[in-house]
């Protein structure tokens, strides 16, 4: 099996970047197709390598990644994502990710962060939470490694 097989097997052919589906019959040369993310902004990244589309890890370049929020969310002041779970990972313990004006809005978000999560930082046990404050409705993540 080939690097790209091994890690497209491991991260279920998606994207690590979009999070969409990484089609495994695509040409490596289509802008949809699959490719292996090996340069990281950060070199103590404990994954060096992950899949990506084409186009994808070519417009990341050699720079740090941002992870997008879905615009299907409500949420204010979005936290960073590849920050938050750098930190989650390396210390473990619990952090706010995002406001939303509703409890509704508050549970989907947790939902798609913790499912969300489960991918982009494999292996890494990730809880979200809601609480109610300041008439707005917190979203936290957790985890207990350490």
């Amino acid at each position: 099996m080939s690097l790209l097989e091994d890690v497209a097997e491991r991260d279920g052919w998606r994207c690590w970047v979009c999070d969409e589906p990484v089609d495994a019959g695509m040409s490596v040369n289509d802008p949809r197709g699959p490719s292996v993310d090996s340069r990281t902004a950060d070199k103590k990244a404990k994954v060096t390598e992950r899949l990506a589309h084409r186009a994808c890890n070519t417009r990341k370049g050699a720079v740090k990644v941002v992870i997008a929020w879905p615009d299907r969310l409500h949420v204010v002041e979005p936290a960073p994502l590849i920050t938050v779970a750098e930190r989650l990972e390396r210390k473990g313990g619990r952090e706010l990710v995002a406001r939303c004006p509703s409890e509704k809005d508050a549970r989907e978000a947790a939902d798609w962060l913790v499912d969300r999560f489960s991918r982009l930082v494999p292996g890494l046990p990730v809880t979200a939470s809601v609480d109610a404050g300041g008439g707005q409705f917190l979203v936290a993540l957790a985890t207990s490694r350490r």
